[in-house]
């Protein structure tokens, strides 16, 4: 892959990104799992640390910021990174709280995600969206397990980072969830790019 420098990278706002999902009162007779969803709360600004994508276009690493709501709404970040050009298509990565991290890879109508910790589907309206998309059932809030992974781990390997060495990342408590992400776009040869535009954008 070709080497870059530190001015090669974009930080902006998507024209339509991150408009919340309008939500109204579930129907009577909707299910208990319709009622916890509108139970969630979107994460507020603060909770967010950052909302990236990144591409390669002609070899040419690209990041951009996207819009913080977009945190909140799983659907709508897939439609901004397919907007997105790209040789290998467009990685959106999105981390919470220092804690979890959602992953998505899209190329055209082929999409592959990742969430960090299966157990943020209970609390985060993006983490649950990952689970629906998925088909994984919501685990319950009331397990004391450690929660594990949910998604494509290989969703990378050929683009440098295999499952194996993604599945070590997830698993250093040592690191953040934004560090996690940062050590992902490492591997994948984003950085210093990414490092920088996350800095500037973290909360």
């Amino acid at each position: 892959m070709s080497d870059f420098d530190d001015e090669e990278y974009e930080s902006f706002e998507l024209d339509g990104a991150g408009k919340p999902r309008e939500s109204g009162a579930a129907p009577a007779e909707a299910d208990d799992d319709l009622d916890d969803d509108d139970d969630l709360e979107d994460a507020a600004e603060d909770e967010i640390d950052f909302v990236l994508a990144a591409y390669r276009e002609d070899g040419q690493p690209y990041v951009q910021a996207l819009a913080k709501d977009l945190a909140n709404d799983f659907d709508e970040l897939i439609i901004q990174l397919r907007r997105l050009p790209g040789d290998a298509g467009a990685l959106g990565f999105v981390s919470l709280v220092e804690e979890v991290f959602v992953l998505v890879r899209v190329r055209g109508q082929h999409v592959q995600v990742l969430l960090s910790d299966g157990d943020a589907a209970a609390d985060w309206p993006i983490a649950r969206d990952v689970a629906d998309y998925l088909g994984e059932e919501i685990p319950d809030e009331d397990e004391d397990d450690d929660g594990e992974p949910m998604g494509d781990l290989g969703m990378l390997a050929d683009l440098g980072l295999s499952e194996f060495d993604l599945t070590a990342i997830i698993d250093n408590l040592d690191l953040s969830s934004d560090q996690m992400l940062i050590e992902v776009a490492d591997k994948l040869k984003l950085n210093p790019q990414f490092r920088k535009v996350a800095e500037s954008v973290f909360n």
